[in-house]
């Protein structure tokens, strides 16, 4: 009987992928130190080109701190659209290599290359055909990693960057870990780092040594998948978009511009965060009854509270009835720096003829506003009441998958759209 074929796992990173993105659509940029940002005031640099980390631009760094190190820095507010664009024509690529494709984030993918790497003459080949055809067809550089298991699929694309290609034969395993920081691990963070440095726990080699009963005594259940991650040990599936686990909730928050007690500034956010949730919330088509407000005050004291309602909604106006009476509800202590909304205690979404002409007028509508913002980008038409608040600009969520309505290319994207146009798009439906 043939033993099963050994996995073999790649790991694709995208090198500096918002200021990559930037600086192919804008040849101006490239070769330049750039960071992409916020829109609002108090913003970080979400990611630097390598010219800009040459002089010590990290992410997260504040503005000023960012030009401190380097005065020419040019800076780019976000452009979430471009970036879920790039990702989904990135998934095709992929596919175009095997069927078994897993977005890890906006700009990470893992993909099983299993009992598939004699169609391209291996896997290094197989590998070096992939970057190339990205370079090719988007202008984008990545950093791969292939490993017989996740966990050290992605250790292997962080071991060369920019533009690297790292293989890990099962052999190699445990001389490569033996020496290596426990932080560099995929799910070892500050905090853990620091509770394993306190156990004499420094490197990989030190964790697989450790006894899963000292470490279950110290860390509980994760325990012993520490101490099987320290041995390069990692049974996780690739598992496809369309196989991934069912959505528990949806939901967005904002650091707004300025600390704020106005409740007609804060509705007017509510709004808008609202519309964003429901959006999604469709996309996924699902339905939710646990609307939740989260507020962050200005000394960062955050709270979150929460409304059940009767009915399962997924409208945009039903989820922001909901937080409003949330925030209604609420004596503000401070002015807000923070607001989030999300839905949960969700079900898939039950498709229902209104017997009610208002009702089914809203939910054509609806659909029509969605189609619209799917096919052009984010707020391309929305409410009267966000004109002042459509083009917010923060930084995509790194859980970011692609949705229903896949995002098309650039030079498909149009200004706002006008009342013709609408009302020539929706010709028909009402």
């Amino acid at each position: 009987m043939n033993s099963p074929p050994l996995r073999r796992i790649m790991h694709v990173d995208m090198n500096s992928f918002f200021a990559s993105v930037e600086q192919q659509c804008n040849p101006h940029l490239r070769g330049k130190p750039i960071a992409v940002i916020g829109s609002h005031k108090r913003t970080v640099v979400t990611t630097a080109s390598y010219e800009a980390r040459a002089f010590g631009v990290k992410t997260g760094m504040t503005v000023p701190e960012a030009r401190r190190c380097c005065p020419d820095l040019i800076l780019v507010v976000a452009n979430n659209n471009k970036y879920a664009d790039t990702c989904t024509q990135l998934i095709s690529i992929y596919e175009e290599y095997t069927p078994v494709v897993e977005v890890f984030s906006v700009d990470e993918a893992f993909l099983d290359l299993t009992g598939c790497t004699r169609l391209f003459g291996g896997e290094e080949m197989m590998a070096r055909l992939l970057k190339k055809e990205i370079k090719e067809r988007l202008g984008l550089t990545c950093s791969i990693g292939i490993a017989p298991n996740k966990l050290l699929a992605k250790l292997a694309s962080d071991r060369k960057k920019p533009d690297g290609l790292v293989i890990i034969k099962p052999e190699e395993i445990p001389s490569l870990l033996e020496n290596i920081p426990v932080r560099e691990l995929c799910g070892i963070g500050p905090q853990l780092e620091k509770y394993l440095a306190e156990m004499d726990i420094r490197t990989c080699g030190e964790l697989g040594r450790t006894k899963p009963s000292l470490l279950k005594d110290r860390f509980g259940v994760i325990g012993e998948r520490l101490h099987f991650m320290g041995l390069g040990i990692d049974d996780s599936l690739v598992i496809p978009l369309e196989q991934s686990e069912e959505i528990k909730s949806v939901g967005h928050s904002m650091t707004l511009g300025k600390d704020i007690w106005d409740r007609e500034f804060l509705n007017l956010h509510l709004l808008q965060l609202s519309e964003m949730v429901g959006r999604r919330l469709r996309s996924y088509g699902y339905q939710g009854r646990t609307v939740a407000l989260t507020i962050r005050y200005s000394d960062f004291t955050t709270f979150e509270k929460q409304l059940t309602v009767k009915y399962y909604i997924s409208h945009s106006a039903d989820i922001y009835q909901a937080a409003l009476r949330l925030l209604s509800s609420i004596k503000l202590g401070q002015a807000v720096r923070l607001l989030g909304v999300s839905i949960s205690h969700l079900r898939k979404e039950v498709v229902q003829l209104s017997l009610f002409e208002e009702e089914k007028k809203r939910g054509l509508l609806t659909q029509a506003m969605d189609e619209i913002n799917g096919r052009y980008g984010e707020f391309t038409i929305t409410w009267g009441t966000l004109l002042l608040r459509y083009n917010h600009a923060g930084v995509i969520s790194p859980s970011w998958r692609p949705g229903r309505y896949p995002l098309r290319s650039l030079k498909n994207r149009v200004p706002r759209c006008s009342t013709i146009f609408f009302r020539q798009f929706c010709k028909g439906r009402f």
